[in-house]
């Protein structure tokens, strides 16, 4: 299994960000999906998750804010980041079972 992120930069606060996680080598639509996410210093902190029934859940520090998604003809998984915090910045890794993606940094300045 791998897992390869992308869509991470640096924004303003109150802007968005699209990540998105590729999958291969696994039969992706069986799969549960999560982001989780670890700012520098901090331990790893549950952003959100996706089932195979496509059923989101979220972090409590993120709710109505991230939209989590998936599209199974693609093995991709995504994370909409809408209305973006200075405290939002970090590196966001996609999870898969216990397989994690190399990450992708997220960088929010006031």
């Amino acid at each position: 299994v791998q897992l390869v992120e992308s869509g991470g930069g640096s924004v303003q606060a109150g802007g968005s960000l699209r990540l998105s996680c590729e999958a291969s080598g696994v039969t992706f639509s069986t799969k549960s999906l999560a982001w989780l996410r670890q700012a520098p210093g901090k331990e790893l902190e549950f952003v959100a998750l996706i089932s195979q029934y496509n059923i989101p859940a979220y972090g409590d520090s993120v709710k109505g804010r991230f939209t989590i998604s998936r599209d199974n003809t693609k093995n991709t998984v995504f994370l909409q980041m809408n209305s973006l915090k200075r405290e939002d910045t970090a590196v966001y890794y996609c999870f898969l079972d216990e397989v994690r993606g190399q990450g992708t940094q997220v960088t929010v300045s006031s």
